[in-house]
């Protein structure tokens, strides 16, 4: 009788994404075990290390040149050179975000409560608070590492669930606006449920025609194939629901709006930049290694949902009367943004690296840029919480100047402006649109100078709402009852420091980040 072999796993390679589901099962236990007026003070620190410490492997890797030339743990993990880097980007993001999320006052202390009970009075008294954020936190990262980085169907899908189940929790603990927030929970669960069945029966579906859930062999199957098997396309078609739902493409882009109001705006922060960047790599991954060999299917799909994407994230935010639904749809224009690079993969090897160092480059400006903004968010506050409706922010340029001012430059690295991080972000990004069209060499070409058309237009929109906040700030006078700025603590003060001081440098000093970009994009396990 044959002995089962026993599974190889190159610890020392995925050390980062252990490192940081380690630390998480160690605050489950904090949790259990500890003292409640202690759990903070060791969930805290123990958070903050396990992050940098993961970064720090990250880094380990890549200076030692110790980039795998293959998938780890049985070929179900790639940590390739795209891997690593967003590996990098997620880490630094969520770290800067737990230093939002330490700060008083964001999260409910008894969420069992009923909102204005006087349960919930006493809990707030006793002074109680939901310290199990921290390791919710750590799982949800965790996921995010592994979503992207998988190399199989069913192993990206336990990347989703396990990414998407703690944040499902964490949109329900807001302190202010209770019922908004439970309301925003209840929208994610479902619709997130939603399209992780769409994901696992496409999952289902493309075995069926496969016999494997590997992307490569998923990929060597269909080149294999002389006619295209309706179940391969009604697979491919679900699969890219469930994607397309985690960016908020259109038209599944309904659920994000409703939820980055709802939830604290520290989870905010984490879910518009952590679970962005880890949904962009998972849709290269299977759209770029699984689906290579299906392009001319699949790419006028993408044509169509990356132009509706910019066109209904720019023209709805300029209805939003409400400052985190306006930065939602921003975040939804941008997704459409993203997938112009991905449409960017006709033409030789390099030209698909330099379309990959051109999204790697976007994702990681765009997030630090975006938990800046909602750093600034959390300081603007009225009686019941944070001042969430335009009017409010009105003369804010007068009452609090620098804090409008950083706002501002935030708001116009969003739009793209010349000498901000987001200018270089678009530039790469087109570009790379445009040069792939040209290789294509046929009708593509046309195709594709349209696509970054759309989106230069969708760009001049998106700057209308963008400056209509700007002016509201400074060209409007200070109501008297106006919002009270919040003295930040010294870890908002840090997070607004450093996404200002990125956003700058990268925009005067892109060669430094795009250097990086480009040596992470020529490492893609194409196979």
């Amino acid at each position: 009788m044959n002995s089962i072999p026993a599974p190889t796993i190159e610890y020392g390679t995925l050390a980062p994404l252990l490192v940081v589901f380690g630390a998480a099962v160690i605050g489950v236990l904090v949790e259990a075990f500890a003292p409640r007026y202690l759990r903070k003070s060791i969930h805290v620190p123990l958070t903050l290390l396990s992050l940098f410490g993961a970064f720090a492997l990250v880094l380990v890797q890549v200076l030692r040149g110790n980039v795998p030339t293959a998938p780890v743990a049985m070929g179900a993990v790639a940590v390739d050179g795209p891997a690593l880097f967003i590996w990098g980007v997620i880490l630094v993001l969520s770290f800067v975000c737990v230093l939002l999320i330490n700060d008083e006052g964001h999260f409910v202390a008894s969420a069992a409560a009923v909102p204005g009970s006087a349960d919930e009075e006493e809990a707030e008294a006793a002074g109680g608070g939901h310290t199990e954020v921290y390791p919710l936190v750590l799982f949800a990262v965790g996921g995010m590492l592994l979503f992207p980085a998988s190399h199989d169907l069913l192993m990206m899908f336990v990347g989703l669930e396990v990414m998407s189940l703690p944040l499902y929790l964490l949109c329900g603990l807001a302190r202010r606006r209770r019922l908004l927030s439970q309301e925003a929970s209840m929208k994610y669960f479902l619709l997130g449920a939603f399209s992780s069945a769409f994901f696992l029966y496409g999952t289902a579906m493309v075995y069926g025609f496969a016999g494997t859930v590997s992307l490569p062999g998923i990929n060597e199957a269909m080149a294999r194939s002389a006619s295209l098997d309706p179940i391969l396309m009604l697979g491919l078609a679900l699969l890219g629901v469930g994607l397309l739902f985690k960016i908020g493409a259109a038209p599944f882009h309904a659920w994000k709006p409703d939820v980055y109001q709802g939830a604290p705006t520290p989870i905010t922060a984490l879910m518009a930049s952590g679970t962005l960047v880890a949904a962009v790599g998972a849709v290269l991954r299977v759209f770029w290694v699984g689906l290579g060999n299906l392009d001319w299917n699949w790419r006028p799909i993408i044509w169509g949902v990356a132009a509706l994407t910019m066109i209904v994230g720019s023209i709805l935010a300029i209805t939003q009367t409400e400052i985190k639904r306006m930065l939602a749809y921003s975040s939804i224009a941008h997704a459409g943004f993203l997938l112009v690079g991905v449409m960017a993969t006709f033409g030789s090897a390099e030209q698909n690296a330099v379309s990959l160092k051109a999204i790697l480059f976007y994702l990681a400006v765009y997030g630090i840029t975006t938990v800046g903004a909602f750093a600034v968010v959390t300081l603007v506050r009225d009686p019941g919480g944070e001042a969430g409706h335009l009017s409010r922010w009105a003369g804010l340029g007068k009452r609090a100047p620098v804090l409008a001012g950083v706002f501002a430059f935030f708001l116009l690295a969003f739009a793209g402006i010349p000498l901000t991080s987001g200018f270089f972000g678009k530039y790469a990004v087109f570009a790379a649109a445009l040069n792939s069209g040209t290789q294509s060499g046929d009708s593509m070409g046309g195709w594709m100078a349209g696509l970054v058309v759309v989106g230069v237009v969708a760009s001049a929109i998106a700057a209308f709402f963008y400056v209509r906040v700007i002016v509201l700030m400074f060209f409007s006078e200070p109501a008297a009852d106006g919002p009270a700025i919040a003295v930040p603590s010294m870890g908002t003060v840090a997070v607004i420091a450093v996404s200002l001081l990125v956003t700058v440098g990268v925009g005067l000093y892109p060669e430094s980040v795009l250097g990086v970009a480009n040596d992470a994009a020529h490492s893609l396990f194409i196979r």
